[in-house]
């Protein structure tokens, strides 16, 4: 069993500087942990959840709950992340829509949500408001930062904001900088929201919400998480409780029909105007735009901070070659990174699904980072 806290922090005037240059405050940041800290509070493990992920990362908060948090087969006693072993924190993200501060959280000043007054957000203003959570906690430094895709990017980012605070890095199936190709389907995804009549420039909350659109979103962005070969096997061109084609426009695939219910129950739980600003953060990334990475990369050589990445062979949204770009500019600059290439056909999603060898690999790898930091 699992308990949501709040962590809040700043005001109007004293707020999270953000890097478009405002201050925004108050913010709260929803958060579980697992597992106990230390006396030394070396044993933190900080998670970083995907683009549409939360801070349920693992357990249940109610007997009757009918599914654990996302990444229940990694974390908890004798798991790849060991909670018997680390004390595991997880955080929803700013921006995000549950629990944290995000577009559809009440703007004190006003008494009604944000919407689209909300300011954007970039990975790294997310950064900072975690390190406002981990200092809250009383941790001086993590034993390891650990995240896939857009998790992957907060977990490098941490790397380059706080290098002396990070003993270790997990990247998982993500990127440096995001590409063309990953920027193209954010916009068609969001260009489905904000076509959708319901949008009304971010101001819904009081009405009919932008459902149609955050669905076509949503299966969109679906497709990506997948590969040719999931989508084969688990569907082919098989009908859906059907024998022949309908002739209409009705759902003849059963690829259309796991879509649209993917839309649907999607909607259910999550918020569209959210779905904007982490798209377009994601968008933004880009780890070469700060101009001190070679002191970035001399403090992580002095702190002995080490690198754990890893991709996956069906991922085409963040593909191997953009891993081995992640690795290259770290071991040219000195660091110390092990790089896996895991064989999955499931697609992007991978990293969420149940697999050994990313679990024994994460396990020895933060088993090899020395309290204080670096190896051994």
């Amino acid at each position: 069993m699992v308990e949501k806290r709040f962590f809040t922090f700043g005001d109007a005037e004293n707020g999270l500087l953000l890097e478009s240059g405002r201050r925004f405050g108050p913010v709260t940041l929803a958060y579980e942990t697992h597992g106990t800290l230390n006396a030394e509070k070396s044993n933190a493990v900080l998670i970083c959840h995907a683009l549409t992920g939360d801070s349920h990362v693992a357990g249940r908060y109610t007997k009757a709950d009918g599914k654990p948090g996302w990444w229940d087969t990694m974390v908890g006693p004798g798991k790849g992340i060991d909670t018997d072993r680390y004390f595991v924190i997880c955080s929803n993200i700013l921006g995000g829509c549950m629990g944290s501060s995000g577009p559809s959280s009440i703007d004190p000043s006003t008494g009604e949500p944000y919407g689209t007054t909300f300011p954007l957000v970039t990975i790294g203003d997310m950064v900072r408001a975690q390190e406002k959570l981990v200092s809250h906690l009383c941790i001086d430094r993590l034993h390891a930062v650990v995240g896939g895709s857009l998790g992957g990017m907060q977990a490098l980012t941490w790397s380059h904001h706080y290098p002396d605070r990070v003993g270790g890095v997990v990247v998982l199936a993500s990127t440096l900088r995001h590409s063309a190709l990953a920027i193209a389907f954010n916009e068609v995804a969001r260009q489905a929201i904000v076509g959708d009549p319901n949008w009304n420039r971010g101001f819904y909350y009081s009405g009919d919400k932008p459902s149609l659109g955050l669905s076509v979103a949503r299966m969109i962005g679906h497709i990506t998480y997948l590969s040719d070969a999931s989508m084969r096997q688990k569907f082919g061109r098989r009908l859906q409780d059907k024998e022949d084609f309908s002739f209409d426009f009705d759902t003849d695939f059963q690829v259309e029909s796991y879509l649209r219910y993917q839309g649907a129950k999607f909607v259910e739980r999550f918020d569209a105007n959210s779905l904007l600003y982490i798209t377009k953060a994601a968008d933004y990334f880009d780890l070469s735009r700060y101009d001190d990475a070679p002191e970035v990369l001399e403090r992580l050589r002095i702190a002995g901070t080490k690198f754990l990445v890893a991709s996956y062979t069906s991922d085409w949204l963040y593909p191997t070659y953009q891993s081995r770009d992640i690795v290259r500019v770290l071991k040219r600059n000195g660091l110390d990174v092990s790089f896996c290439e895991i064989e999955a056909d499931c697609g992007h999603d991978a990293f969420l699904l149940p697999n050994e060898r990313l679990s024994g690999m994460t396990a020895g790898f933060l088993a090899g980072i020395r309290a204080g930091g670096g190896g051994r």
